[in-house]
């Protein structure tokens, strides 16, 4: 495919912006379940949209107790609260996160050590894994990034042989399967977050699931400034544990509404991004420098909270630069992103260098720097025509920006 690139003159792929859904979704059936919560004055306290929420979600992961709380970072904290990780322990997480899933760590006093990705899946690498554990490591936080899974399968062989906790991290990854299983529903703990960009939204909200009954009462006191669940609003009968740091993380029939109504498309929505992005990866395999991030080893349905491309611009020619593949995509109609990059080099990531630890991530490092871009998961919703015209923009760009 030899065309003059729209960045230098020529046409572009998208020569009308492109027609993507709109996101966060708008429903009338959700507006109006909203409307019935406002007139009831029944807004928050463990409603029953709240409990019915909880359990349909944790049961389309197959999980056996699902705890709703404010935020995906509540979750996290949560988390590591009712697992009695703190002061003086670490916790693997991988180099490459949003700040959330290390901050939690140094929420409770804990040490984040920052572990090296796999550098086709961008997900935690187990054998890098195993070399970081010490006598102090207490879990790992294994997080399912963009568009792909972290080997549960190796990872949780290691934490039984260290007596570890794994706390999955599954703010990209709703809808998602490993080796037939709900994600989130393998490991100790799984956390989720509907933040508004999530691929199950509601502004800001999280959910725990759990298969332990002990856990998920922990759970549900520490959200629920002590209250046990199925407690009325004022009526406790008894108090948590003593020590156990209790917070009010609760969050509102509102919320459980937008998340309700969301919950009824998610497999429906889970099932196209996977299928588009099945597409795309046949479609691009055999364009030099572009490799899709890998799904999962496992992985039996993937849930893209973006589509990931790893770049190499060698490939293409001399002297070109991530950024001249990305300015020149984005002259073709197509916008996209870099990575959040590691997180202890992340702006917003202000935790004294003392206070976490950091092996060689060197993978991460130049993966994040110099090759990985992402798409927003609206792309992998769009109608056929328009992925393949993103394939059709990537394979212009690939193919002539070094001429």
């Amino acid at each position: 495919m030899s065309k003059k690139l729209a960045i230098n003159g020529g046409k572009q792929v998208f020569s009308e912006s492109p027609v993507l859904p709109t996101w966060p979704p708008v429903c009338p059936n959700v507006a109006e379940a909203m409307k019935n919560i406002y007139l009831s004055g029944k807004w928050s306290f463990n409603g029953p949209t709240e409990q019915k929420f909880a359990t349909d979600f944790a049961e389309f992961h197959d999980a056996e107790h699902g705890i709703v709380m404010s935020n995906g970072t509540v979750t996290l904290e949560s988390a590591l609260i009712a697992l009695g990780i703190g002061p003086g322990d670490e916790v693997i997480v991988p180099a490459l996160t949003w700040i959330a899933t290390a901050m939690a760590v140094v929420y409770v006093g804990a040490t984040p050590v920052f572990v090296d990705i796999e550098p086709d899946t961008w997900c935690l690498d187990p054998v890098k894994t195993a070399a970081a554990i010490t006598p102090r490591t207490k879990a790992m936080i294994p997080v399912h990034i963009y568009g792909s899974m972290a080997d549960l399968e190796k990872l949780l062989e290691l934490a039984d042989a260290h007596y570890l906790f794994v706390i999955e991290d599954c703010a990209h990854a709703h809808g998602g399967q490993w080796n037939g299983k709900g994600v989130g529903s393998i490991g100790t703990i799984g956390s989720f977050s509907f933040q508004q960009s999530k691929t199950l939204p509601s502004g800001e909200g999280g959910i725990c699931l759990t298969n332990d009954s002990d856990l998920a009462e922990k759970l549900y006191q520490i959200k629920h400034i002590g209250y046990s669940n199925n407690t009325e609003q004022g009526k406790a009968a008894d108090g948590p544990p003593e020590g156990l740091l209790c917070h009010n993380y609760r969050c509102t029939e509102f919320q459980a509404a937008v998340l309700a109504g969301g919950l009824e498309q998610l497999e429906g929505q889970t099932l196209t991004r996977d299928a588009n992005a099945d597409y795309l990866t046949g479609r691009l395999k055999s364009v030099p420098g572009v490799e899709l991030q890998k799904k999962g080893r496992l992985a039996t349905r993937q849930g893209y909270y973006c589509l990931g491309l790893n770049i190499d611009t060698s490939a293409m020619g001399d002297n070109i630069t991530l950024d001249d593949f990305i300015q020149a995509l984005a002259a073709e109609g197509v916008n996209c992103n870099r990575t959040y990059g590691p997180v202890y080099d992340h702006k917003l990531w202000n935790v004294p260098a003392e206070k976490f630890r950091r092996t060689d991530c060197s993978t991460a490092d130049k993966i994040c720097c110099d090759s990985a871009i992402v798409f927003s998961h609206i792309w992998l919703l769009a109608e056929r025509p328009v992925v393949e015209k993103l394939a059709e923009a990537i394979e212009k760009v690939a193919l002539n920006l070094g001429r």
